[in-house]
């Protein structure tokens, strides 16, 4: 029996971008960070080299932390800076989000069913939790959810099961009890069925004829 639902964000909940066109995301999120440096003169060299060489995620889904990665390629260190750099490297990808018509609905429905609802996402170059808790909050979805966890909480992306499990112990639920929807089967699909949860896939763009193409659809399917 079906007592929670955990659900993707990027792509399932709200569309973002298509990994094809995440290259010029990236270089807009740079050049936000560039622009605010060289009001303070602050622009140490190599820097597109050390982008592309971290434009990539790290061995066995270990979460490598945005901060982390800006305090590399612009040799920045200070703690205050390292935010401000992470907020203006987000902003490209927040400005370029919307959400789905039928999310809201959807998870309003399950709640008024009783059930738990619940977020397991990973974060565009391991970046920080705080600011996508600020988009939840955003979208009006917070009031909905009974817990949202994200790579950088746990310290691994999905699919490695650390995260799921992390999110059920939190929902204070068993993996046999939890359905997961998302948008990608390499860490949709291969990370909750590891331990043993059920998952669907949504396509969006009605391409996969083994998803569903609307959120809405699981309220049928749970029925």
């Amino acid at each position: 029996m079906i007592k929670a639902v955990l659900f993707d964000v990027g792509n399932t909940l709200i569309s973002y971008y298509t990994s094809k066109e995440f290259p010029d995301v990236l270089q807009s999120s740079i050049n936000n960070c560039l622009n605010y440096l060289k009001t303070k003169g602050e622009i140490s060299n190599n820097i597109w080299e050390k982008v592309w060489k971290h434009n990539h995620g790290s061995p066995g889904n270990k979460v490598y932390p945005l901060e982390e990665r800006l305090a590399d390629i612009f040799t920045v260190h200070e703690v205050d800076e390292l935010n401000k750099l992470c907020d203006l490297f987000m902003k490209p990808i927040f400005n370029k989000s919307k959400i789905y018509d039928d999310v809201v609905p959807t998870i309003r429905e399950l709640k008024q069913r009783g059930l738990k609802v619940g977020i397991i996402s990973n974060t565009p170059w391991g970046c920080p939790s705080r600011l996508w808790e600020c988009e939840l909050k955003r979208y009006g979805l917070t009031e909905y959810l009974d817990s949202y966890v994200f790579c950088v909480d746990v310290g691994w992306r999905k699919p490695d099961r650390r995260i799921f499990i992390h999110a059920l112990s939190r929902l204070g639920e068993k993996a046999e009890n939890c359905l997961f929807v998302g948008d990608d089967p390499r860490w949709d699909k291969i990370g909750p069925e590891s331990i043993g949860m059920k998952s669907i896939l949504i396509d969006r763009r009605g391409e996969n004829v083994n998803a569903i193409h609307q959120l809405d659809e699981i309220l049928e399917l749970l029925a």
